[in-house]
């Protein structure tokens, strides 16, 4: 990529990551934490979502050919990253390098997630139901794997999110950006929180 095009694809890969993708990981997360309720809560939750109509089509459209996009265009950025300490000091040249770690570790959970859940479900191997993710988070490594990257996928969303605010000229100020970095960990924080309660819920059933 050269000047002008390496700059517009960066900016379409960091709206992509909040809209349609940073959406979705929401509703995702919210529509999870209704297993905290119960099996039964969870199951009318999930329900609603797989009787939507063009379900199939929809899915392809808003969430996985961004997904692909940001994916490919992430794992680029990452190889080609460069020190940043320069423009944004100790604690964002940290963030900066975390982002990344943080983004191969989500597509690796993603993934894997996608191949447990979704292909299952489409061959017919799986219900989308409370039982499915029980299955899978009863196993020790798995419910470990699941907490580790859904961490990861919620501080990628957050920071991102930072970046996002920036790369889009919302936060231009020294003090805009200090707001919105504690603003996106509140974030980060309520986010885990969800993922988290969820797997729990699952898992052991609290």
């Amino acid at each position: 990529m050269a000047g002008r095009s390496e700059f517009n694809y960066r900016r379409l890969h960091s709206l992509l990551g909040v809209i349609p993708i940073g959406i979705f990981l929401i509703q995702h997360l919210v529509v999870n934490h209704f297993a905290a309720y119960g099996e039964e809560s969870f199951n009318k939750a999930a329900h609603v979502l797989e009787s939507l109509p063009f379900k199939l089509l929809l899915e392809t459209v808003i969430i996985y050919l961004p997904i692909l996009f940001h994916a490919i265009l992430g794992v680029y950025i990452v190889f080609v990253a460069k020190n940043n300490v320069k423009r944004y000091g100790f604690f964002r040249n940290w963030m900066f390098y975390i982002q990344r770690i943080t983004g191969i570790i989500t597509l690796v959970f993603l993934a894997w997630h996608i191949w447990e859940t979704r292909i299952q479900i489409g061959m017919g191997n799986a219900e989308a139901n409370f039982t499915l993710m029980e299955g899978i988070l009863t196993n020790p490594f798995m419910f470990w794997f699941y907490i580790i990257g859904v961490i990861s996928t919620t501080f990628h969303f957050a920071n991102g999110l930072w970046s996002f605010l920036v790369s889009w000229g919302i936060t231009q100020s020294p003090r805009s950006q200090k707001i919105a970095t504690y603003a996106t960990l509140i974030v980060f924080l309520g986010l885990s929180y969800l993922g988290v309660r969820s797997l729990i819920a699952f898992a052991y059933g609290v």
